[in-house]
């Protein structure tokens, strides 16, 4: 995992992992990996051509997956291990979930979850294993924070000194309700009093002038998916727990991404799993006759299996009808929703003497919540923002010009490329943020098999939910559910 020396900082070297992460939006970290139909179909062993229908009527899978992302992808390559005849069915035309390897002004980029962190054991582990290794992005040069009604320019040292001091007493008390930050419940009597509260009801207890929770209150909200009531303490408690209470491991968290992007370390944990891949075959219904599991797709193809491993987000559930019922706590955290509503994920090329800047903006006080600099281009510069305001048009290049024009009015936009992942019908949401009771009160039911149908997503692991890492583990997790069944 790189890192380069940045100014010194406090009498010691600032670490790009230090300042580049910032104001925090990992947004789109959340649970998957991606590519191109043409890369899906050389990574895997015996993926069927999209609308196939061999082996359907007159086979009974081991295991019948439903998603081809990080958990599903994940989980196919652990029961393969096991000797399991594997079916992974995936909607889109591609494999993946919510993140997506592709290309803008001539770069590799990323759609949805891009990076991985030292303190991410699953991750660190499954790089490992394929030796692919990390790259950091680019340094800023320069941050653009709240000031007043509007916004300045800052050093990047000076202002993470800043949002370090204030951020940090958002957290008090964490150590004790969340010691083993992998164990959540360890301290659940003390959960139980906090998992109530919204990231606003934390932020009204802390009674920050209004000028410095601006500093806050816009990775509260962004995190959130537009609105700190939306968020629960206990979430960003838990990823602020597993960066060891620390802001800058904190902030160390969206940096390094991997060699390739996501889709090379998706492609090996394909390829060594082999199972058989169905792409573009939505799923509409699950049936438990309590010995087998038949999967219908929305064409009407139903495929067999022993039992059946549920890696979607759980925004979609609502959309699969399980002709056995699910416990209400499953309908509950599909109707709630836990991917962040609104999440899009802008690209731009830009251009102007503006630098390589990093912007971060307050609730309510710009369209575009984060701004990240990339890459240097031929004519300009690359750069992502994240956004979860539903008034921005982000397809329009001269709304997106403006919306950036807020934090540096130089900046010309001369070309944009948009995920929306909350108008993606197998999304319906960005990166997992969970609400306020949603830990308490339904994680421990949506990790549990049901009949012999068991759920993966990053949505409803233990650790790092959320991201590629959380995944993985959900993925492992639910292999090892599933063997059981």
């Amino acid at each position: 995992m790189n890192a380069f020396d940045l100014p010194m900082h406090g009498g010691q070297p600032l670490r790009r992992r230090s300042v580049l992460r910032a104001a925090g939006v990992t947004a789109l970290s959340a649970a998957a990996g991606a590519a191109t139909v043409g890369a899906a179909h050389a990574a895997t062993a015996g993926a069927t051509a999209a609308g196939a229908t061999a082996g359907a009527a007159d086979t009974l899978w081991d295991t019948v997956i439903i998603g081809a992302g990080f958990a599903g992808i994940t989980a196919a390559r652990e029961l393969r291990a096991k000797g399991q005849q594997v079916l992974v069915l995936e909607a889109r035309d591609r494999i993946g979930g919510r993140t997506w390897t592709d290309t803008f002004a001539g770069q590799q980029i990323e759609m949805g979850g891009t990076w991985v962190a030292p303190v991410q054991p699953n991750m660190v582990r499954e790089l490992a294993r394929y030796k692919i290794g990390t790259v950091p992005d680019a340094a800023p040069d320069r941050a653009i924070f709240p000031s007043g009604t509007g916004y300045a320019s800052f050093a990047p040292d000076v202002a993470f000194a800043k949002q370090n001091r204030l951020l940090t007493p958002l957290f008090d008390g964490s150590h004790d309700y969340l010691p083993n930050p992998y164990q959540p419940f360890t301290r659940v009597d003390l959960l139980n009093n906090l998992d109530g509260l919204s990231l606003r009801d934390r932020l009204d207890q802390m009674r920050m002038s209004p000028d410095d929770e601006k500093w806050v209150n816009g990775l509260t909200a962004g995190y959130s998916g537009g609105s700190s009531k939306r968020g629960a303490l206990t979430y960003l408690a838990r990823w602020w727990a597993l960066s060891n209470w620390d802001y800058d491991t904190f902030n160390s968290l969206s940096v390094d991404k991997p060699v390739g992007g996501t889709v090379a370390l998706l492609k090996a944990i394909l390829a060594e799993g082999a199972p058989t891949l169905q792409l573009s075959s939505p799923v509409s219904t699950v049936t438990d006759n309590g010995t087998q599991v038949s999967v219908t797709t929305r064409a009407g193809t139903v495929y067999r299996g022993r039992r059946v491993i549920v890696a979607t987000p759980a925004n979609v559930w609502k959309n699969i009808t399980f002709t056995k019922p699910l416990p209400v706590e499953f309908t509950t955290a599909s109707t709630q929703g836990i991917g962040a509503p609104n999440a899009r994920k802008v690209w731009m090329q830009v251009r102007g003497p503006v630098g390589r800047f990093f912007a971060q903006g307050y609730e309510g006080g710009s369209q575009l919540n984060l701004v990240i600099p990339q890459a240097a281009l031929s004519d300009g510069l690359l750069m992502v923002a994240f956004c979860v305001d539903p008034t921005l048009d982000a397809t329009n290049v001269q709304q997106v010009q403006a919306a950036l024009r807020v934090f540096e009015p130089k900046a010309e936009v001369v070309a944009v490329r948009v995920q929306d992942w909350a108008a993606d019908e197998f999304s319906l949401g960005g990166w997992t943020f969970q609400q306020p009771y949603q830990l308490t009160r339904l994680l421990r039911v949506l990790q549990q098999p049901q009949g012999k149908v068991v759920f993966a997503t990053s949505d409803i692991a233990n650790g790092w939910s959320g991201y590629m890492d959380g995944a993985v583990e959900s993925g492992i997790r639910a292999a090892g559910l599933a063997a059981t069944l």
